[in-house]
């Protein structure tokens, strides 16, 4: 059990990559707080887990917005008594289209979502992790942000970013025995999927995959298991990293 005794808060945890990180945290004996602004899909997550042996609790939450962070901390430690590590995996993106063609209201909410959650999540967490000497942070970014995609502009930007706040909290909360490391899959089959392709058809699909040296989307699953990684004590001396759950596409 590689996450034993550990509790996670997990965003956007109520579909694709954030279910998968939350259900394998969860088999490794992790206590997880499902987060999502997606009721349904939050709270089916944290069932589907109790209903398999493990310990979740679903709580809704805009990640974009500092009073959700401050209730969802406060939700953690009333419900598991504590709090070891932060998935922040909720994002969200515009379609792929033309940049002039994304609106005013379409980049805020992807920077709000993308970036601004990051700073909300480390004044809320920082002094936690900070009194208890020590925690973990895993920024679950993209390719996009390593190797942009044409449309993508402003989402492309977005995730850069996230790599080097991450990058940067790594290097300035090192002594206070923080880790911060981020995961950049590529485009996997989950509800943003048609979002990135700008529609969803057999030829945009092969199109993508064929970008993809191993010829596939990501899955959840490959997601989960790198944040497993980093999550737990083996990666104790890791801090900074940016791994690329990306079948070889950025090589």
């Amino acid at each position: 059990m590689r996450l034993k005794n550990k509790i996670a808060i997990v965003t956007g945890a109520g579909s694709g990559f954030g279910e998968g990180i939350a259900k394998r945290f969860a088999e490794e004996g992790c206590k997880i707080v499902v987060n999502d602004i997606n009721v349904n899909g939050g709270e089916r997550v944290a069932g589907e887990i109790n209903a398999a042996g493990g310990k979740a609790a679903f709580f809704k939450a805009d990640v974009s917005k500092d009073v959700d962070w401050k209730a969802m901390l406060k939700f953690a430690l009333e419900s598991f008594s504590g709090l070891n590590i932060v998935v922040n995996n909720a994002g969200t993106t515009h379609r792929n289209q033309p940049l002039l063609n994304v609106t005013e209201d379409q980049f805020d909410r992807v920077y709000a979502v993308n970036v601004k959650s990051l700073f909300h999540s480390a004044r809320n967490i920082v002094p936690h992790f900070r009194q208890k000497g020590g925690g973990a942070f895993i920024t679950v970014a993209s390719t996009a942000g390593v190797r942009p995609r044409p449309g993508l502009v402003w989402y492309n930007s977005s995730k850069g970013a996230a790599i080097v706040a991450s990058r940067s909290m790594a290097v300035e909360l090192a002594p206070d025995k923080i880790r911060v490391n981020v995961v950049n899959p590529v485009a996997g089959d989950t509800p943003l999927l048609a979002e990135f392709m700008g529609g969803d058809t057999p030829e945009l699909r092969a199109k993508f995959v064929a970008t993809i040296p191993l010829g596939r989307f990501s899955k959840p699953l490959d997601i989960a298991n790198a944040c497993l990684y980093l999550a737990s004590d083996e990666a104790e001396f890791i801090t900074g990293a940016c791994i690329e759950v990306d079948g070889g596409r950025c090589v």
